[in-house]
């Protein structure tokens, strides 16, 4: 593997997953966007949730079921700083009111740039006839 990066999942207490060329990874951030991480990445701080991380290695790709956290990128290193790991079973699934939410911040942002054309337009149209 040519570029890679050093990934650690830590808890408290031990390391729960280390990977010494990763390829990627993937995490879902608490804002709930997805976000993928290749070598060279931006150095960066965020707040995950409890997902599946998946990433890749000469091996292949992988899941990880980990708990929310704290994700660090630093140079050719992740790290993510979590309670633990959950189990598949117990996987949580897709809170529809989390969903809904998204979906209204969605929808707002939406329609805020569509009122900010139509002002800027109207605007235009305003002024031009003026002349």
């Amino acid at each position: 593997m040519a570029k890679a990066f050093k990934l650690k999942v830590l808890n408290p207490a031990e390391a729960l997953l280390e990977v010494h060329e990763a390829a990627w990874i993937h995490v879902r951030l608490v804002d709930g966007t997805g976000l993928t991480i290749y070598p060279g990445h931006a150095p960066l701080l965020a707040e995950t949730v409890t997902a599946p991380l998946r990433y890749a290695d000469d091996a292949g790709k992988h899941v990880f079921n980990a708990e929310a956290g704290i994700l660090q990128v630093d140079g050719d290193q992740v790290t993510i700083l979590t309670s633990g790991e959950w189990e598949a079973e117990a996987a949580p699934k897709a809170s529809a009111v989390s969903e809904e939410r998204r979906f209204e911040r969605l929808a707002r942002d939406l329609q805020d740039r569509l009122d900010e054309e139509a002002d800027s337009t109207l605007g235009s149209v305003l002024s031009t006839g003026r002349g």
